[in-house]
């Protein structure tokens, strides 16, 4: 091994060489319109079709030319590893850096995407940007160009390639069969939870017809009412925004958002919205066919978005079991059923106009106990098969790391 003094790449194999970026590649500057040239997204998958989520451009004409087998990578530094190699001609937006490669005895266009989207490559291409902020943090040709990459023959790379492709599958393989299992637990989760709050726990319950379509027959001894009798609408506008506590409706349930690290896009001000209350129910009962699983009981007294739905139990009944029960009808799509079958959004009228079920007090506790110890034991199995995912997604990047600036070798 011989020493770079380069702190990303470290030592290498002595019959390795290091080349900057400039030597290797030129960039490609020649902007066409996107009627010519079919748009492209530079994502962290790679170079791909256009993506439908993607923010669009009104300057058609303004892209840069982009052809199979050049390497595009995105500028902005905080989008790291949104990068690849073009298996298609296209166009890309002007933020992106393209380039192409005269040296193909001394780097292939396959290894140029394995050794410039390593992780190692990600950070040091952040080192040499700059910028006010993260999101405007920016690493142009001018400073890419002299990054140092670390090369063997271009023979060599071609072993590399093909052990490290084949270790990635088998990786992949693992994470994959790992995400499986998450997927079956979850689905194991929403019938536990659908069995429970519908059937009860006693399995030797006579049973009766609810009269509810999507609810079906339930314990004989339970009753029936129409939302409106147990749930009240609360809705209090704060005027000034004074430090209250931002809560946020996800798909884990109401969180209080870290002001201090924000996820997502934030509102100018706070003002306008609307106060919440421990103990009540959020719902999000518009774009339900956008944003499902959204319902969740408020923890914490603070503000939240105006949009948002908040109910009060005014019959005596148990908060998290109506949790449990709305909670179920999302999982089963049977809100979004319910608004288009109403033919409107689901506002707090028609939602109020709803039937649903209610088993005696002492019952809905039960329910919730028997819930609330199921939920930790899945919840803890799903972690731990996370967790391996993240091991695996980390063990993935040092991998290709340790490949491509030579620590390790392939025989």
């Amino acid at each position: 091994m011989k020493k770079t003094n380069i702190d990303w790449i470290g030592n290498v194999p002595d019959d390795w060489e290091t080349y900057k970026i400039g030597s290797l590649f030129k960039s490609r500057n020649e902007k066409v319109s996107d009627t010519d040239y079919a748009p492209l997204s530079v994502s962290k998958g790679g170079i791909v079709p256009q993506m439908e989520n993607v923010a669009k451009s009104d300057a058609n004409d303004n892209r840069k030319l982009v052809l199979k087998n050049d390497f595009v990578i995105n500028s902005r530094s905080d989008r790291k590893q949104s990068c690849g190699i073009a298996h298609l001609d296209g166009s890309v937006s002007l933020i992106n850096t393209v380039l192409y490669t005269d040296a193909e005895n001394l780097i292939s266009p396959s290894y140029t995407n394995l050794v410039l989207k390593n992780y190692g490559f990600a950070e040091e291409f952040y080192r040499w940007g700059h910028g006010i902020v993260a999101d405007l943090w920016t690493t142009r040709w001018q400073e890419m160009k002299s990054i140092v990459l670390p090369l063997p023959d271009v023979k060599k790379q071609t072993k590399i390639l093909h052990f490290v492709k084949k270790k990635l599958s088998e990786v992949d393989n693992l994470i994959a069969n790992q995400q499986a299992q998450i997927e079956k637990l979850k689905e194991y989760k929403q019938s536990v939870i659908t069995e429970a709050v519908t059937k009860g726990l006693d399995k030797n319950a006579p049973m009766k017809d609810s009269g509810i379509l999507h609810i079906g027959n339930v314990p004989g001894h339970w009753s029936v009412k129409k939302h409106k009798y147990i749930f009240k609408k609360q809705k209090s506008i704060c005027e000034k925004y004074v430090g209250e506590s931002i809560l946020s409706l996800t798909m884990n349930g109401v969180i209080v958002k870290d002001l201090n690290n924000p996820t997502g896009k934030m509102p100018t001000t706070f003002d306008g919205y609307q106060y919440v209350e421990k103990g009540n129910l959020l719902l999000c009962l518009f774009d339900i066919d956008v944003t499902p699983r959204c319902v969740g009981v408020i923890k914490n007294n603070g503000l939240t978005s105006p949009a948002y739905s908040q109910y009060q139990i005014i019959s005596g009944d148990n908060v998290t079991y109506f949790y449990y029960l709305l909670l179920a009808l999302d999982f089963k799509k049977e809100l979004l059923y319910l608004s288009k079958n109403l033919r409107s959004s689901l506002s707090d009228e028609l939602f109020g106009l709803i039937d649903t079920i209610v088993p005696p007090i002492d019952e809905q506790q039960q329910i919730v106990d028997y819930l609330d110890e199921k939920h930790v034991k899945i919840d803890k199995l799903i972690t731990l098969k996370q967790e391996k995912i993240e091991k695996l997604q980390e063990y993935k990047k040092s991998l290709i790391y340790e490949y491509v600036t030579g620590k390790k070798e392939v025989v």
